[in-house]
């Protein structure tokens, strides 16, 4: 029988031969069919690096970037929001000037990698600009603003960042500033400031999505109370998942569904961080490593993966990670969750250590009875949407 079987095929193929045709070659796999998009890529850190390309191939043992062309490919991430991070600083006129300088810097440095890659990467200032850009076979480059401290107290800046490509922003990191109290630090005004209130106005005239991701509890509810437009966090986890401040707790992911808004789900703060003292040296160093030379650069990842090896940074994996991906979903509902994982920025779990590993959560999704519809919502439509939707 099955030498018969081999006899029809083979006749089969024979016919569509002679016939001219070609056997028609498998669809390409899920994952790489969809528009993906991640909200929170701190890859700008890298830009201005010493012999550092972000066209070439880059290896985890040998370097600390999770993010580069090649492995964009690999793991069919189609691009996203490059992030202009500012360290909170002191709340002083020095401070503003060079948070503001940093800030400008950093955004120049987004728009070289965009020129110097051109055939292969644009900037994008709408949905329908990351849309055609997927069309036309280049990757996406958003750019957002992680702590809005270099603005000062001078909300005129908006209007320069917004034109400079800015269209998600944030107004606070770690700890309080001008703008409105973070989740990991004591409380001064209880949510946001005077200035703070205002800058939600300005960010809805001018049309930039605001961030909540870093914001205080407070905060939050402030934000989603005055903000005309729906909201994004770009890059927090589930409070269930961990009890932790900077995490958002189901509550306020359904009144963020409420509103319209969207909650990128990262792979940070799933458990307590180890930030002893050894790796808070190294994370100090690693906010510097456009200054330093290959020389250095090379040591601090030879130390980096040495201390790896003896204590993990954070305590949970990539199973613990789609849990709770999975939960939220449950939650929010497919049209209120997104991914920003916070690639370069702390992200990475063991399973998921960059982005080539992102084809795993489609094929999960997917696992868990979601339609390739929802999927590619989760990836890219619900971002899209929420951009579209400022100013309309």
């Amino acid at each position: 029988m099955k030498r018969i079987a081999i006899l029809l095929a083979a006749t089969a193929l024979s016919a569509c031969s002679a016939a001219g045709d070609k056997p028609q070659a498998p669809p390409p796999p899920l994952h790489s069919r969809m528009l993906v998009l991640d909200t929170h890529l701190d890859t700008p850190l890298h830009f201005e690096r010493q012999g550092w390309n972000f066209a070439d191939r880059h290896d985890l043992a040998t370097d600390l970037s999770q993010l580069d062309i090649p492995r964009m490919r690999d793991g069919n991430l189609d691009g996203g929001f490059f992030a202009i991070y500012t360290e909170q600083g002191p709340l002083t006129a020095a401070g503003y000037a060079a948070a503001l300088a940093h800030a400008r810097k950093r955004s120049d440095l987004i728009d070289k990698m965009i020129a110097d890659n051109s055939g292969v990467i644009g900037a994008a200032r709408t949905a329908d600009d990351a849309r055609r850009l997927n069309k036309e076979g280049k990757l996406v480059a958003f750019k957002s603003m992680e702590n809005s401290y270099p603005l000062g107290e001078d909300l005129s800046l908006l209007q320069e960042f917004y034109e400079k490509g800015v269209r998600l922003a944030g107004p606070v990191h770690s700890a309080n500033n001008e703008f409105a109290d973070s989740a990991t630090d004591k409380p001064r005004w209880n949510g946001l400031s005077p200035l703070g209130k205002q800058w939600v106005a300005e960010m809805n005239r001018l049309g930039i999505v605001i961030d909540a991701s870093h914001s205080s509890d407070a905060t939050f509810d402030q934000i989603l109370q005055l903000s005309k437009y729906p909201i994004l966090l770009s890059h927090s986890s589930l409070r269930s998942a961990h009890d932790h401040p900077r995490n958002l707790d189901e509550g306020r992911l359904r009144k963020l569904a409420e509103k319209g808004g969207a909650m990128c789900i990262s792979t940070i703060f799933m458990s307590e961080m180890n930030m002893s003292p050894a790796r808070a040296k190294l994370f100090g160093e690693y906010e510097h490593i456009g200054e330093m030379t290959p020389e250095a650069q090379a040591e601090l990842t030879r130390q980096w993966r040495e201390l790896d090896k003896t204590e993990a940074m954070w305590a949970a994996d990539f199973e613990d990670y789609m849990k709770m991906v999975l939960r939220a979903i449950e939650v929010g509902g497919v049209d209120h969750i997104c991914f920003g994982a916070d690639w370069d920025g702390g992200g990475g779990l063991k399973g998921i250590e960059d982005i080539s590993a992102l084809p795993k959560v489609t094929e999960r999704l997917k696992a868990a009875g979601y339609s390739d519809a929802d999927i590619e919502k989760m990836w890219s439509g619900n971002i899209l949407r929420v951009v579209a939707a400022q100013g309309k």
